[in-house]
């Protein structure tokens, strides 16, 4: 008759649980890690591939802007225009990096991995 092995509740048997528990919570916080950084990776191929095409589209269209602009006022005020028009491309340049400089401030990379790891620390130091 064979039945369930026999169960040894030593010190030996408690901590090999110990270590094996812990093990597993490392390899969790690892595959977590892991996945958000293919995640992480993604995303920032992606942002910097729409950050490309969006800047070099909108470097052609501030050419061609500037230079209908130009030649509709070349005879009239065309000192005035291109004043005017490097002011406006200055504005949108100092808000644009403004944006950007807040948007990385409030950039959160792995944070899925690090609000477990404060989870696991909270319950280290919570007293039994």
């Amino acid at each position: 008759m064979e039945g369930a092995p026999p169960t040894e509740g030593g010190l030996l048997s408690t901590v090999t649980q110990m270590f094996q528990r812990l093990r597993d919570l490392a390899e969790n916080r690892v595959e977590l890690f892991l996945i958000e950084l293919k995640e992480e990776r993604a995303k920032m191929f992606d942002t910097l591939l729409l950050a490309a095409a969006g800047i070099v589209c909108a470097l052609m269209t501030l050419v061609m802007v500037t230079l209908t602009v130009l030649v509709i006022f070349w005879d009239t005020h065309r000192v005035l225009v291109l004043t005017l028009v490097t002011a406006a491309y200055a504005v949108a340049a100092t808000v644009a990096f403004v944006k950007l400089r807040s948007r990385l401030q409030r950039w959160q990379a792995y944070s899925a991995t690090l609000e477990e790891f404060k989870k696991d620390c909270a319950c280290f130091k919570k007293p039994n």
